[in-house]
């Protein structure tokens, strides 16, 4: 959302979106974030891989943190104030009419942690975050943000991961971190919504919600693998069952969320699976997440209001609508469907 915003309303700007904070572990403090990103190892690369001359990049850099100036009386509580001073200057802005005492708070934080504070005035702005996301009123944001949240059906009301444990909703953050270096953003994006989804129907109807969340987030997390890495894992979970290079990631995702992610539940490793295929006596999570990669909410490549209605009342439903338009995209193909797919099929019709 930075980055799209960044690109739609400032595009005549040099501003660069980093995404260091990915690859903290623990706690991204901003006084361990500002130590990265402070460093010549990664500005002088950073800056060069987005554009920037080599000349221009390897430059002495002064360091600016913004934020607002009523930051500056809590500032001294956050972790380690001294430090985050010792790498950047703070530039508060100051909004018309603020009332808290942004000067004499700037003059404590000079005198007793010695950094730098500057100021400079901004325009008030009538917007709430807050009061945005109450209302669902978008109009407020950029549009190339609206229609973020439109595409990835965010912040509705009634939020899936509300009813997922806690422990589960943690996982499923982790995961989104862990897959960030192996996926690209749309695939990491379209995964993820898979796994919110999937939790969605999972508690219409009735399969374990948790393993739900987990299961979609994952069933992509091997597809932008070498193809050869993804056949040879492939054939470690199925054999040579699988032969085609489109469907090696499904299996190969769950040899992946096994060694890598640490996952060891069988039905949440058959899940992942079997999202691609299908199979023969399919368990109703097998089903939610085959259906659930189809259908989330970014998904534009066909209509599937009928599909996504049915999600909703009839399971078994859903899946004859999403099967039967699997086997007319594959005749109008010319294309062979696969044999796992067949007795899904043939377990549908019964």
């Amino acid at each position: 959302m930075a980055r799209a915003a960044i690109e739609s309303e400032l595009s005549d700007y040099p501003v660069i979106v980093s995404d260091i904070e990915f690859g903290i572990s623990g706690i991204s403090y901003t006084r361990v974030t500002l130590e990265k990103i402070t460093k010549t190892e990664y500005i002088v690369p950073f800056l060069m891989e987005n554009g920037i001359k080599r000349k221009n990049a390897e430059e002495r850099h002064r360091f600016y943190l913004i934020c607002g100036s009523d930051i500056l009386a809590e500032f001294e509580h956050w972790y380690m104030p001294e430090k985050i001073l010792s790498y950047v200057t703070l530039f508060a802005a100051v909004r018309p009419g603020q009332e808290c005492d942004y000067r004499k708070n700037a003059d404590s934080i000079r005198e007793k942690l010695g950094g730098e504070v500057d100021f400079f005035n901004i325009d008030g702005i009538e917007v709430s975050s807050s009061k945005i996301k109450l209302n669902r009123d978008y109009s407020l944001v950029p549009d190339a943000i609206s229609q973020f949240i439109r595409t990835h059906d965010l912040y509705n009301p009634e939020n899936p991961l509300d009813y997922c444990s806690d422990e589960a909703v943690e996982m499923f953050y982790e995961l989104a971190i862990g897959m960030y270096p192996y996926l690209g953003e749309k695939r990491l994006l379209h995964t993820l919504n898979v796994g919110i989804l999937a939790s969605k129907l999972a508690r219409i109807h009735g399969a374990d919600i948790n393993k739900a969340l987990i299961a979609g987030a994952l069933h992509d997390c091997a597809k932008e693998l070498d193809i050869d890495v993804q056949k040879s894992m492939s054939r470690e979970v199925l054999g040579d069952i699988i032969s085609e290079k489109k469907l090696f990631h499904s299996p190969a995702g769950a040899k992946f969320a096994s060694d890598k992610f640490g996952i060891t539940d069988e039905e949440i490793l058959n899940a992942i699976t079997y999202h691609t295929t299908g199979r023969g006596n399919m368990t109703v999570l097998e089903k939610i997440v085959y259906l659930a990669d189809k259908i989330e909410p970014a998904r534009t490549y066909a209509d599937l209001t009928d599909i996504r209605q049915a999600s909703l009342v009839d399971l078994n439903e859903a899946m004859k609508l999403c099967t039967n338009a699997v086997r007319e995209k594959f005749k109008s193909k010319g294309r062979d469907i696969h044999p796992l797919t067949l007795e899904m099929m043939k377990d549908l019709e019964k």
